[in-house]
C-alpha cells in the first residue's frame, strides 16, 4: 500500500522533503491504515516504518504506539482535530489531523503532523488524561521573577534585551497591549540591574486624579495647599531614590505634568508642590502603555519632545497570541497558585486543555489568570472538564482549529505541491494524463492548477 502511494516520481520529491522538516506526519487512507510516514514521526514514536505503514490505527492504539488516536476523530467527525496524546513512552503529543476531501466530499486521507511537547507537560498526579506542565523543564532562561514565562522565541528575545538594558541605566518605555505582563518586565529590569537593593516604586498614572497628581509625584512642602500635611509630604520620586520609578498608563499623564517630567529627566532634580528649592534625585525611570504614544503625539495629546526621552530604548511585550508556547505553562503556573491559595487540589483534562491552547486570549494573561482562577472556584470535581470551561472558550477555540498547524508544514507541501504540479503539466500535457501519474481525480487537478496559477 505504501509502496504504491509513494510510487511517482513527483510524489517522492514530496515525501524527501517531508523528511527533512522537524514535525512527525502520519499519511492515513480513509479507512485508517497508515500509508506513510516521516523520519521525524520514526524518532518521536520510536519506531520502524515497516512497522507501521499498512496498520491501522487502532492496532497502533492497542500496541502503544499512541493513545488515543486522532485520525479516528478526524474521519468520525469529517473535520480537522487536535488532540494531547501519549506514545507507548509517555512523551506528550500535541498532534493535527487534517482530512484532504476528494470530489465527491469525502475524506481520502488523513494528515497527521505530530510535535513533541514533553518539555511542556508533566504527569503531576496519577490519573488518566491529565495533562500538567514541567515549569522547571519549561523555564529555559531563569529569571529572578517567577512570574515570567519565556519559552517561545518572541519571549526569550524579551528577556534577553531586557536582562541586557538592566545593566545600564537608560530610559525604557514599554509597549504592548493591555495585560500582557509589562510591570513584571519593569520590576525585572530593576531587579536585575545595579539598583536592585534600592526601591521600586510603581506609579499607575491613569488612576490617581490630576489634582493630585504633581503632589504624588513631587510631593508639597509645610503649607502649600488646604488640607496638607504640616510637615509636607514627600513624593513617590523622593521615595524611589538611587532605585527605579516605574510609569504605568504613562499615556495618561496630564499635558502639564509632561512638561515637568520632562524637566526631571534633563536636569535630574525636582521641585516640590509650593517648594522653591530643587531636590536632587537619582532614578532610573521605566514607563510603559497600551496606547501609541506616536499617535497620541500626532493628535496633540502627548509632548514630542518628551516621547523621544522617555523613548529612548523600546520593549515591546507581545500578546499571548503570538506565543502560543507560553500558554501551557502559563495555565499550570496559574493553577498552581490558585491550587495553593485557596486550599485545592485542581487538574486540567488535556481536553480542557487543549481547547484553552486553542483559545486567543484577547485580554492575555491577566485574562488567563482570571479564568483559571474561576475554573479553580467554581469547578466542584477534581479535574477540570473541557464541558466545565466558559461558553465563548469554546466557540472561539473552534474558530481557531487550525492553530496548531505547523507554517513549515503547511508551506512545505503547498511549494512541494505546485512544484509537482507544475512539472506534470509540462511532461503530460493534458489533465487526464495529469490525473492518472499523480493518482487524483481529474476535478482535483483542474482546481489545483486553478489554486497555483499555473492555467488562468
Amino acid at each position: 500500500m505504501s509502496d504504491k502511494f509513494t510510487e511517482t516520481v513527483e510524489m517522492k520529491q514530496l515525501f524527501q522533503i517531508l523528511d527533512g522538516i522537524s514535525d512527525a506526519v502520519f499519511v492515513d487512507d480513509s479507512a485508517g491504515h497508515c500509508l506513510w510516514c516521516n523520519k521525524a514521526c520514526e524518532d518521536l514514536y520510536n519506531v520502524d516504518y515497516d512497522d507501521i505503514c499498512g496498520k491501522h490505527v487502532r492496532e497502533l492504539e492497542e500496541t502503544g504506539v499512541f493513545f488515543p488516536s486522532v485520525t479516528m476523530k478526524v474521519l468520525n467527525e469529517h473535520r480537522e482535530m487536535t488532540i494531547i496524546h501519549e506514545n507507548k513512552y509517555n512523551r506528550k503529543l500535541l498532534t493535527t489531523g487534517t482530512p484532504i476531501f476528494d470530489e465527491n466530499g469525502e475524506i481520502s486521507i488523513v494528515i497527521t503532523t505530530s510535535r513533541d511537547i514533553t518539555q511542556l507537560t508533566k504527569n503531576q498526579r496519577e490519573k488518566a488524561d491529565i495533562s500538567m506542565i514541567n515549569m522547571e523543564a519549561m523555564q529555559n532562561i531563569p529569571s529572578s521573577n517567577e512570574d515570567i514565562i519565556a519559552n517561545s522565541l518572541a519571549m526569550k528575545n524579551v528577556m534577553a534585551l531586557t536582562r541586557k538594558l538592566a545593566t545600564v541605566n537608560s530610559t525604557v518605555l514599554i509597549t504592548g497591549e493591555s495585560g500582557v505582563g509589562k510591570g513584571l518586565i519593569a520590576k525585572l529590569l530593576h531587579e536585575e540591574g545595579n539598583r536592585w537593593k534600592e526601591p521600586f516604586v510603581t506609579v499607575n498614572c491613569g488612576a490617581i486624579p490630576e489634582s493630585l497628581m504633581e503632589s504624588e509625584l513631587f510631593g508639597y512642602v509645610a503649607g502649600a495647599f488646604t488640607g496638607s500635611r504640616a510637615g509636607g509630604k514627600q513624593g513617590l520620586f523622593e521615595t524611589a531614590q538611587n532605585g527605579t520609578i516605574f510609569l504605568d498608563e504613562i499615556s495618561e499623564l496630564p499635558l502639564n505634568l509632561q512638561v515637568k517630567l520632562l524637566r526631571v529627566i534633563q536636569e535630574r532634580e525636582i521641585t516640590p508642590v509650593g517648594g522653591v528649592k530643587a531636590i536632587p534625585v537619582d532614578v532610573r525611570i521605566v514607563s510603559a502603555t497600551n496606547k501609541s504614544l506616536a499617535q497620541l503625539v500626532k493628535e496633540g495629546n502627548f509632548r514630542e519632545d518628551l516621547y523621544y526621552r522617555l523613548n529612548v530604548v523600546p520593549i515591546n511585550v507581545p500578546p499571548l497570541r503570538d506565543r502560543p508556547e507560553d500558554i501551557l505553562p502559563l495555565i499550570h503556573m496559574n493553577l498552581m497558585k490558585c491550587n495553593e491559595r485557596l486550599n485545592e487540589n485542581k487538574s486540567i483534562s488535556s481536553e480542557a486543555l487543549t481547547t484553552l491552547f486553542k483559545y486567543p486570549w484577547p485580554g492575555n494573561i491577566r485574562e488567563l489568570q482570571n479564568i483559571i482562577e474561576r475554573l479553580t472556584i467554581t469547578t466542584n470535581t477534581s479535574v477540570i472538564s473541557n464541558e466545565q470551561l466558559p461558553v465563548f472558550i469554546k466557540q472561539e477555540a473552534d474558530k481557531n482549529e487550525n492553530v496548531n498547524v505547523s507554517p513549515s508544514l503547511a508551506s512545505a507541501m503547498e511549494k512541494a505541491e505546485k512544484e509537482i504540479l507544475e512539472k506534470a503539466y509540462i511532461d503530460y500535457k493534458s489533465t487526464r494524463a495529469m490525473a492518472k501519474a499523480l493518482q487524483v481525480s481529474q476535478p482535483t487537478v483542474v482546481r489545483k492548477l486553478h489554486k497555483y496559477h499555473i492555467v488562468e
